[in-house]
């Protein structure tokens, strides 16, 4: 779904300055030593959109640093009204893409990665633009501190079968796999695109994979 052009961007964008991060380049392994220095981890979601999960599990984890990456400033500005609203102090949001996560983060620097209902890309020939893609998983590793996670949701089938087989072939143990995360009811904090679904009934799919020793990766 495209996002609709916001009115007034620039200004919109300029009144949350608090919580943006003009340069991620330029923090690149001094993230919590420049943002928050009493973090006991600091998590990324890509792909935030307008910000519903990003701000309420913030929110939820105050000694966790929260860094939001998104391409399109029309999303990220709601996101990040939606955190200045809620006068969150640990999340902070970047105008970024995900394929430049070694630019931004030194190694190890990444405790966790959230994935929230990114875009399938189903043709074959767009399979390497999936976030789920060993091409991206391998991108993650370098930045995730050695069992580091990453988790992901999805409402699309053939993009969750997909990435059960790439986790494993990237490098990472899979655990918590579901095909109908919200079956008994809702389970954690919802993306606004997830709480739709639910309404509608369409099942969400879930697991995590968490980054293998290299030495374990032919045996796992």
């Amino acid at each position: 779904m495209r996002m609709r052009k916001k009115k007034n961007l620039i200004p919109r964008m300029e009144r949350c300055a608090p919580c943006r991060v003009q340069d991620g380049f330029a923090l690149k392994g001094r993230w919590r030593e420049e943002l928050m220095p009493s973090a006991r981890e600091l998590r990324l979601e890509l792909g935030c959109g307008k910000g519903r999960f990003t701000a309420e599990t913030a929110r939820r984890h105050p000694d966790v640093l929260f860094i939001a990456i998104e391409k399109v400033p029309d999303a990220l500005v709601v996101a990040m009204e939606r955190a200045m609203d809620m006068e969150l102090k640990n999340v902070f949001f970047v105008v970024g893409d995900a394929a430049l996560l070694p630019d931004y983060f030194a190694p190890g620097e990444v405790d966790r990665i959230y994935i929230n209902f990114c875009d399938p890309w189903p043709h074959t020939r767009q399979a390497k633009r999936r976030l789920t893609h060993r091409g991206f998983l391998d991108l993650y590793r370098r930045v995730l501190r050695p069992e580091g996670q990453v988790r992901f949701k999805t409402d699309n089938q053939p993009l969750f079968a997909f990435s059960l087989r790439e986790f494993p072939a990237a490098g990472y143990a899979l655990s918590e796999v579901t095909r109908n995360l919200h079956e008994g009811g809702p389970q954690g904090v919802m993306t606004d695109y997830e709480a739709k679904f639910y309404d509608q009934g369409i099942p969400i799919q879930r697991c995590v994979g968490t980054v293998l020793p290299r030495d374990q990766e032919e045996t796992a």
